[in-house]
């Protein structure tokens, strides 16, 4: 039998988080990883998965207060775990003693060793959903997953993106919140958002081609 799907399965033999595809991560575990609930999609060898939570009583409360939500689960143990989500773009971020701000929802995967905390955006006030994000600093790989192919932009003048179409930026960025003047102004992808992220600095932002799934439509 032959098919370029067995010289994948070869190749792909490194230690650590690694691309299979563009859709699906593998982590060739020796140790542990903090990964997505449910980002599972199959496993080999001797695998252990527990439920993390929101890593502490401060960020459960940020989590409680927010609705922000990563969910997480903690996989241990020697073999090799797969993760998808929803067969979305993923990509690997490596941080150098440096700091990532990334959207709950787009992170998939990341190493035990970097620190993180839920962090509100300045500006963003209680009702304004999707504000509050997951800042990663220190030395270690992050997996985010995009809906879409994603565009990476260079801040170097005021820049604004939709508050779910902003995949991670850079931590050095001061972001904030641009409301729209006009009322009823159609901006961006959605019906109508008057709210986007602003930044300003030097660094860059990552940004999806989508607002991610749509919601599922309310029953009865």
């Amino acid at each position: 039998m032959r098919s370029e799907l067995f010289q994948q399965a070869r190749e792909n033999s490194q230690p650590g988080m690694t691309l299979q595809n563009a859709k699906m991560l593998r982590v060739g575990l020796n140790g542990e990883v903090l990964a997505r609930q449910g980002s599972m999609v199959a496993y080999q060898g001797e695998i252990d998965f527990s439920y993390e939570g929101s890593g502490g009583i401060g960020r459960f409360l940020k989590k409680s207060f927010s609705g922000e939500g990563l969910p997480l689960m903690r996989v241990t143990g020697r073999g090799d775990v797969f993760l998808a989500k929803d067969a979305w773009d993923i990509h690997l971020i490596d941080l150098e003693d440096d700091a990532l701000t990334v959207n709950g929802a787009n992170v998939l995967a990341f190493e035990p060793g970097l620190n993180w905390d839920i962090r509100r955006v300045e500006g963003a006030g209680i009702m304004s959903g999707g504000l509050f994000n997951t800042v990663f600093s220190g030395r270690g790989r992050v997996a985010v997953a995009c809906h879409g192919a994603p565009v990476l932009i260079n801040v170097d003048q005021p820049t604004f993106v939709d508050t779910d179409a902003a995949v991670a930026w850079s931590s050095s960025l001061r972001a904030g919140v641009r409301r729209t003047m006009k009322a009823g102004a159609l901006v961006g992808r959605g019906s109508g958002e008057a709210v986007q992220l602003s930044f300003e600095g030097q660094g860059f932002v990552l940004v999806q081609a989508s607002e991610g799934a749509p919601a599922p439509a309310p029953q009865g």
